[in-house]
C-alpha cells in the first residue's frame, strides 16, 4: 500500500509538472523527484519483502494494509512539507520577500491580502 500511495502521488505530481512545463514557477519538478524517489524506495522494499514472504506477500492482513496506508500518507505529507519549505526558501514569485519587507505589491501578493499597509 505504501508503494501504491507513493506511485499515485508521483503520477499526479508528474502530470501537474507536465501541464506547467516549461515554466516551473512552483518547482513541481522537485516534488516529482521526491515522490518518484519514494516510489523507487518502496519498490525495492516490495521486491525484498516478496523474496522473503513469497505468495503470502499478496494476501496481507487488514491491519497491515491500514498501517501501510498510514505510512504511505505520512511519506506523501512529508514530501509535501519538504516541497513547501523548498518553495518558501527559493520564493519564485517574491511573495515571502515582499511579506518580510512589509510591501503589499510583490509579484505574488493579491489586492486583498492581509499584508500590512503603509
Amino acid at each position: 500500500m505504501t508503494l501504491l500511495t507513493a506511485v499515485f502521488a508521483a503520477v499526479i505530481s508528474t502530470a501537474l509538472w507536465y501541464r506547467a512545463a516549461p515554466r516551473d514557477e512552483m518547482r513541481i519538478g522537485t516534488l516529482c523527484w521526491l515522490f518518484w524517489g519514494a516510489s523507487l524506495m518502496w519498490l525495492v522494499d516490495a521486491v525484498f519483502e516478496y523474496r522473503e514472504l513469497g505468495a503470502a506477500y499478496f494476501t496481507p492482513a487488514a491491519a497491515d494494509l491500514l498501517n501501510d496506508l498510514f505510512l504511505g500518507l505520512s511519506v506523501v505529507a512529508l514530501g509535501l512539507v519538504i516541497w513547501i519549505v523548498s518553495l518558501l526558501i527559493r520564493d519564485p514569485k517574491g511573495a515571502v520577500k515582499a511579506a518580510l519587507a512589509g510591501k503589499s505589491g510583490g509579484k505574488g501578493a493579491e489586492a486583498g491580502s492581509f499584508a500590512p499597509q503603509k
